[in-house]
């Protein structure tokens, strides 16, 4: 299959477990993500980020809910940590070669694998290493509301 973009969408930020986190939505222009899928992936979000430790750095990160081509999908949660550092915590659904029960989109389970994301997903976080830098290690004084506002177009990702 040939390299295409897919779309970008922004639905808003979300507040799990204390922490802010802006959503990214990446899915097939002919195929949203399924209503089914999104509720499945965000009801798994608060176990996927209970594991992080309160290290003094601002409760903020960013949530990318990827639908693939085939019967795949991907929950990656990435959370500031260290001041300037990002860790990520990821899930996947229907994608029986990451070890997934089966190829159900909505049947997320964690993935223990160090994955960081594909270049869809990378776009994103490319964006946010520049609003973070630009809205909390630049300024005098840390803007965590500017941070959350500052998300990455909407529209076509991929190149």
């Amino acid at each position: 299959m040939a390299f295409r973009d897919k779309d970008l969408r922004t639905p808003g930020p979300v507040l799990i477990g204390g922490r802010q986190l802006k959503r990214y939505h990446i899915d097939q222009p002919e195929r949203p993500i399924e209503p089914e899928v999104e509720k499945a992936a965000y009801d798994l979000l608060p176990d996927l980020l209970a594991d992080i430790v309160d290290d003094g750095t601002p409760a903020a990160g960013w949530v990318v809910l990827h639908r693939g081509a085939d019967t795949g999908a991907y929950l990656l949660a990435y959370t500031w940590v260290w001041d300037n550092a990002v860790e990520v915590r990821v899930a996947a659904a229907g994608q029986p070669a990451l070890d997934c029960p089966d190829d159900d989109p909505a049947h997320f389970v964690h993935l223990g694998r160090p994955a960081v994301g594909c270049v869809w997903e990378l776009a994103v976080l490319e964006h946010e290493r520049a609003a973070w830098v630009r809205h909390m290690l630049l300024p005098e004084s840390p803007n965590l509301i500017n941070y959350l506002r500052d998300t990455r177009a909407e529209g076509p990702v991929g190149r």
